[in-house]
């Protein structure tokens, strides 16, 4: 997608041939940063950190942290010790795990000599297969625009509620829930993100309203808590969101908040999808109760950076000192709420025959 009318992915390969070029998504809105890559330890403290951060982009940034893990020491212990290092830097999103056991199960028949560059060819085939997964989803989800904007006055708009970032920034390019957005708008279709601000890390304020503004797609930001307000007023005529994992009964979990936007949804009729690449389903868990929820740092909440009136960027504290916080980043929205899943192969029930049968070889894979 676009950056001041330039083509950027999230991650790549830099002109070396070897480090890691990823768009430091902690210094946005307010700079431009662009970190390198140099080792597995680097790479798995920028999942941590959150320097990068959406499902399908920590997965392929752990397939690159596997690579350059490779390129230092291509031993068994070595690969064994950058995949413990790499899978425990965040638990709930399930791409990470994906791209990992993907990266291992090709690397370990390998000899030593083979295995760092194997372990580029397979981080850079990740890389590609996460583009064009997202294109699937942009198509598919175009025809839900399309039918609600014909079901308009001609030139009147479709207003699309989102919640935190599912964006090209989530993922390599195009996004998820932004794939969409973005084809339409391409396309000339007349579109309107209201853009949920996504406390604590305020990644849709920070992040979607940055790409969706570079990229020029109108759009405002709102508070969290103004979505259901304005679903009651007629003024949202889709929601769609992304997930980190779906169980396989077609429960989702995404970013803390989700569930509520989805309760508010059914009960104004208002249709709310879930985008969401195929890496990102979970045969293996039954239910959504079985999702391990990520709870972070408490500064998280207790605090804020912005940009100052006179240019400088500062963190402030806005609760009190000696109050407890408790930071859980997701929920999970039950499948009854989800009015569709929108993925690479079609927009499916949210359901495990419909998930089986779009994509039999993940159900395959997590009976091994």
């Amino acid at each position: 997608m676009k950056v001041d009318g330039r083509h950027y992915r999230s991650i790549w390969l830099e002109e070396d041939g070897w480090s890691v070029g990823a768009i430091d998504q902690r210094r946005l809105p307010h700079e431009f940063v662009v970190a390198r890559l140099t080792n597995c330890t680097e790479a798995a403290d920028a999942i941590s950190s959150m320097l990068v951060r959406g499902a399908p982009l920590i997965g392929a940034t752990a397939a690159f942290g596997m690579a350059l893990a490779m390129r230092e020491d291509a031993s068994d212990a070595g690969l064994d010790r950058a995949y413990k290092t790499l899978i425990a830097t965040r638990p709930t999103a399930i791409n990470l795990k994906w791209a990992l056991d993907g990266m291992r199960g090709v690397l370990r028949p390998l000899n030593s000599s083979t295995r760092a560059d194997a372990a580029y060819a397979r981080a850079d085939e990740i890389v590609e297969e996460d583009v064009t997964i997202n294109q699937g989803i942009a198509q598919n989800g175009l025809a839900l625009i399309e039918a609600i904007a014909a079901r308009k006055k001609p030139g009147e708009t479709v207003n699309v509620l989102t919640h935190c970032n599912a964006g090209w920034l989530a993922t390599v390019d195009w996004g998820t829930a932004t794939a969409p957005i973005y084809l339409a708008h391409d396309r000339g279709h007349k579109i309107h993100v209201w853009v949920d601000e996504t406390r604590p890390r305020n990644q849709g304020a920070s992040l979607t309203a940055w790409e969706l503004g570079h990229h020029g797609v109108p759009h405002t930001v709102i508070a969290d808590n103004t979505g259901g307000h304005l679903m009651q007023h007629g003024m949202v005529d889709l929601a769609v969101v992304g997930t980190d994992r779906v169980a396989a009964n077609g429960d989702v979990c995404n970013k803390i908040g989700t569930y509520l936007k989805a309760l508010a949804a059914f009960d104004n009729g208002v249709p709310f999808y879930v985008a969401l690449p195929s890496p990102t389903i979970d045969f293996n868990i039954g239910d959504g109760k079985q999702v391990p929820i990520e709870q972070r740092g408490a500064e998280e909440v207790a605090t804020m950076t912005g940009r100052t009136a006179d240019g400088r960027i500062e963190t402030v504290r806005i609760v009190p000192d000696g109050s407890p916080v408790a930071n859980y980043a997701f929920d999970v929205t039950p499948a009854r709420l989800v009015t569709g899943l929108i993925t690479e192969r079609g927009v499916l029930k949210a359901e495990r025959a419909a998930l089986a049968a779009a994509f039999p070889e993940r159900l395959a894979s997590a009976a091994e």
